[in-house]
């Protein structure tokens, strides 16, 4: 009997001790983690198969930089609300807590404007793939080949080599024209003949540079060659062309081509440039007896 009664006082005083140590609450934060570390698991298996969508889609898409920030935004909302809602189980007041998040956020928020500003414009940057870095472009008057393009900021280098650092808040709310981005470039080039051409000779100009245009393959087809205009020292000869590239390196290799084909093709025809000159008449007048 002695035996029994002390069992029942060792339990009672077990008992007693886990009220006192709240054991449920203990159990409560065990869960909780657990919980958390499962849900950071799920993140993280989110974030690998949102990381190769993307890179199958576009392997130089900027938009991965974005990731581990929208990893980290996601974690902390999953301790925000599962440690708001374990302590609101337990009768503490969540109210105040969100209120001095809301407050600190507030101060935040106003104190980094400029940050979120160019954060938000880096975003908008890349979901509208503007531009990426090698790109040649005029960003706000700044025309030049992006080097960097990082989260605050895009770097450009002018052809000059001057470095200007443009923030993405600007860039994006500004006038952005991405040179690179063209699918074609086009050639637009006068060629001027003498007022001493004949008829047939201008006629094979313009079918000189037509043969020129449809043996090169890197000029499109919907080129155009015709009279122009009648100038004061010669008669032009425009021709319009679109080079198949968007680089503008490649595109003055084309056109240098197509130029230097064109002169020496005229010159073998015996047309003669024309150049400005002016013609100066005097009138002869016989003086009376």
């Amino acid at each position: 009997m002695e035996f029994v009664d002390s069992i029942i006082d060792h339990l009672d005083k077990i008992n007693k001790l886990l009220k006192s140590t709240h054991f449920d609450f203990i159990v409560g934060i065990i869960i909780n983690i657990f919980l958390i570390m499962l849900l950071f698991k799920i993140v993280d298996l989110f974030s690998a198969k949102l990381k190769e969508h993307i890179l199958e889609k576009d392997s130089k898409n900027q938009l991965i930089q974005f990731l581990p920030i929208l990893d980290r935004i996601l974690k902390f909302l999953i301790v925000f609300f599962i440690v708001a809602s374990f302590l609101q189980s337990f009768g503490y007041s969540v109210a105040s807590l969100i209120t001095g998040f809301g407050i600190t956020g507030l101060a935040v928020g106003f104190a980094a404007n400029a940050t979120i500003a160019n954060i938000f414009g880096t975003l908008s940057i890349f979901s509208d793939k503007a531009y990426r870095i090698g790109d040649y472009v005029i960003v706000n008057g700044v025309e030049g080949y992006v080097e960097d393009v990082n989260l605050m900021s895009t770097k450009i280098r002018t052809l000059d080599q001057f470095l200007y650092i443009v923030p993405n808040s600007s860039a994006s709310n500004g006038n952005i024209c991405n040179i690179s981005a063209a699918k074609k470039r086009r050639i637009n080039e006068v060629f001027t003949l003498t007022y001493d051409t004949s008829d047939e000779k201008l006629e094979r100009a313009i079918h000189i540079l037509e043969e020129i245009l449809q043996k090169d393959k890197n000029i499109h087809d919907d080129y155009v060659v015709f009279a122009d205009t009648l100038a004061d020292s010669s008669i032009n000869i425009r021709c319009i062309a679109y080079a198949k590239t968007g680089s503008y390196n490649e595109y003055k290799k084309i056109q240098s081509v197509f130029l230097l084909e064109a002169v020496k093709r005229f010159r073998a025809e015996g047309l003669d440039f024309a150049f400005p000159s002016t013609s100066l008449y005097i009138e002869k007048t016989g003086a009376e007896a």
